[in-house]
Parts: C-alpha cells; sequence; structure tokens
C-alpha cells in the first residue's frame, strides 16, 4: 500500500479529522490527508515529532530495552494517536486525529496497525 491509500484508509475511521505519515529525523510530513482549519497538519506534524524523540530518546535514558508502540494524546475533543513504524521504515510515524465524540479508539489503533502492516514506503 502506498502512502496515500495508507492515508486514506487511516482516515476511513469514524470521527477521522485527519492523518499525517511523518519522518521523525526531520519532522517532515511524507504526506497528508484531511486536516482543515482546525488542523493544521504539517503544524501537528511537526509538532509530534518532538513528543516522539522526546519519548524514544526517555527509553534510553531509563535504560529500557524496548521499543514505543503507540502515543496517545487525549484532548477534551480530540484523540491525537501516534503510532510508531518498526522495522525498514524506523525513522517514520503514522498520525491520526480523531473527535473524540465520534470515534472508536480501540479501532482506530486497530487500523493503523493493519496500514502499518500493508504500507510500503
Amino acid at each position: 500500500m502506498n502512502i496515500d491509500a495508507a492515508l486514506k484508509e487511516a482516515t476511513s475511521v469514524d470521527g477521522a479529522i485527519g492523518a499525517a505519515l511523518v519522518d521523525y529525523e526531520s519532522g517532515m510530513a511524507l504526506g497528508t490527508v484531511g486536516g482543515g482549519p482546525g488542523l493544521d497538519l504539517e503544524v501537528a506534524a511537526a509538532g509530534n515529532t518532538e513528543v516522539v524523540r522526546a519519548k524514544v530518546r526517555t527509553l534510553s535514558m531509563l535504560g529500557l530495552d524496548d521499543t514505543v508502540e503507540d502515543i496517545l494524546i487525549t484532548l477534551g475533543t480530540q484523540y491525537h494517536l501516534i503510532r510508531l513504524l518498526s522495522g525498514s521504515n524506523g525513522s517514520l510515524f503514522l498520525y491520526l486525529a480523531l473527535d473524540r465524540g465520534r470515534s472508536n479508539l480501540a479501532l482506530a489503533r486497530h487500523v493503523l496497525k493493519r496500514v502499518e502492516a500493508e504500507l510500503e514506503v
């Protein structure tokens, strides 16, 4: 599955506002779908890059031999879900913003896991 198809699949979840595939080494979005006046996906990509870097750095400082699977940020009206990609896509993450009142968080996590497995960058 290519980037555009992967992001379209990610935003097929009820309540999806937007999605991005982001390189957390550079902070650049490789692709985006959705967003709008309330969600600038380029800004979100850059900001969430800092969140991912901080968590990865913290794991290293703690000496934990483990990896981050996903990160959930809960806002009053939205969920922001970050899924780090494994394997050869190790410096990438999928970002999905959801309307908290209309979305199913467990289903969104399941869809992102499936998208990760099928994504070819």
